[in-house]
């Protein structure tokens, strides 16, 4: 693989993950009861620490998104 088609594949990665951030972070802000309902019956956790833990898996997917798939993207735009 040349430099050019890993840009074009880390560019599809980008997107890709940011369509799922904003996906996520919009089924949790509108449908929060309802999924708060449903993981603290599986998980057996009260609201608070589900949305702590919903708020730190955004944060995390979003630094991992921004680590893994746009710096690099950036990168190579750069160099190139």
């Amino acid at each position: 693989m040349d430099s050019t088609e890993i840009q074009s594949f880390l560019g599809w990665c980008t997107l890709l993950n940011a369509a799922i951030l904003i996906l996520s972070t919009a089924g949790l802000l509108g449908c929060r009861s309802m999924v708060t309902k449903i993981h603290g019956k599986l998980l057996g956790l009260d609201e608070d620490s589900l949305q702590k833990a919903y708020f730190q898996y955004l944060a995390q997917f979003k630094i991992a998104v921004l680590v893994f798939n746009l710096v690099p993207y950036l990168a190579l735009r750069i160099v190139n």
